[in-house]
């Protein structure tokens, strides 16, 4: 659901001496990326998709994707972006391996500076760099990623139907999610660093009045257990430093996710948490040409399904705009 990092570099104005004109420029890949390509290489836009620092996104970080339609018996993340990628590539898509490093988007013409020392001029720049979860920092955490431990109940938790599971986190989102699995999953160990939630009463209200539902206040994660896959967690009471082990097979971190927005700080409007602001019922952004799909724009849903349908909506703003401009 997510659809690609950025890595911010030292901008050296000398290195970029290359450029070429386009029509549509794609930055980043993933389900929202893939699909602009597909809609606007379909359009005759002859797109140029540069994929980011993780071609495919966070979904080369799942196994199972079986919400997606189309896939029956379900997919591997990597083996769905790949079959994304082939189709955009089929229909004429320049793909390219690249970060962008610096962009000038004002004015008719778009500049994108890339790692490579290249840069592109274009028309129409399409934003689809995603959104990275935020992570505890455990290394069993990330060993054990996919293997247990997610950042997505609504894509996870069906897996793990009727088994103890885990969840840390303390807002709304958080909340959000712990409700979610609890219908699902036998038991549901809420951790909440602090004595109280972030999240609002009404979520608050919910959570505590839900019999399997376990709160653990004042606590943190000490440990995931496991070695291949996750049976085990260990909880730190952060005042007596007491610790307490709970058999689990899931793991879900609720913290919050972070916009992959740093190079279009002040040039696009961002919302109070660093999410591109989209004109309702568009992709369009604050400026004319610059359109945004994707988990970057999308702080409620993050689902791939939702970032491919706001990917086919920028191809289709970005081919509007165009013909407006009558720019062939």
């Amino acid at each position: 659901m997510c659809a690609c990092y950025l890595t911010l570099h030292t901008f050296n104005p000398i290195q970029y001496n290359k450029m070429e004109r386009i029509k549509c420029l794609i930055i980043g890949s993933g389900p929202a990326g893939y699909t602009a390509a597909i809609y606007a290489s379909r359009a005759n836009l002859k797109p140029v998709m540069y994929t980011g620092i993780e071609p495919g996104g966070q979904l080369m970080q799942t196994t199972d994707v079986e919400n997606f339609p189309g896939y029956p018996t379900g997919i591997m993340g990597p083996e769905m972006m790949e079959d994304f990628k082939k189709q955009a590539e089929r229909f004429g898509t320049d793909i390219r391996f690249g970060i962008a490093t610096k962009v000038e988007l004002k004015g008719d013409i778009k500049v994108v500076h890339f790692d490579d020392g290249t840069s592109v001029e274009a028309y129409t720049v399409i934003i689809a760099t995603g959104a990275s979860a935020k992570w505890l920092g455990l290394p069993s955490e990330k060993r054990l990623n996919g293997n247990g431990v997610s950042a997505c109940a609504v894509c996870d938790g069906f897996f793990f139907r009727n088994q103890e599971v885990a969840l840390v986190g303390g807002g709304d989102t958080a909340c959000e999610e712990a409700l979610y699995l609890s219908k699902l999953c036998k038991n549901v160990h809420m951790l909440v660093r602090k004595d109280h939630f972030r999240a609002s009463k009404i979520m608050q209200d919910r959570v505590l009045n839900t019999p399997n539902i376990h709160v653990y206040w004042n606590s943190e994660t000490a440990e995931i257990l496991g070695d291949t896959v996750v049976t085990g967690l260990q909880i730190k009471n952060v005042l007596t430093g007491a610790i307490t082990e709970v058999a689990i097979t899931g793991f879900f971190v609720a913290i919050g996710h972070q916009p992959n927005t740093k190079i279009f700080e002040g040039q696009i409007d961002l919302d109070e948490q660093g999410y591109i602001v989209t004109k309702s019922g568009s992709a369009k952004t604050n400026i004319e040409g610059v359109f945004a799909a994707g988990d970057v724009q999308d702080r409620h849903y993050r689902q791939a399904i939702t970032a491919a349908g706001t990917g086919c909506m920028a191809a289709l703003d970005a081919e509007r705009y165009l013909t407006e401009k009558d720019i062939h």
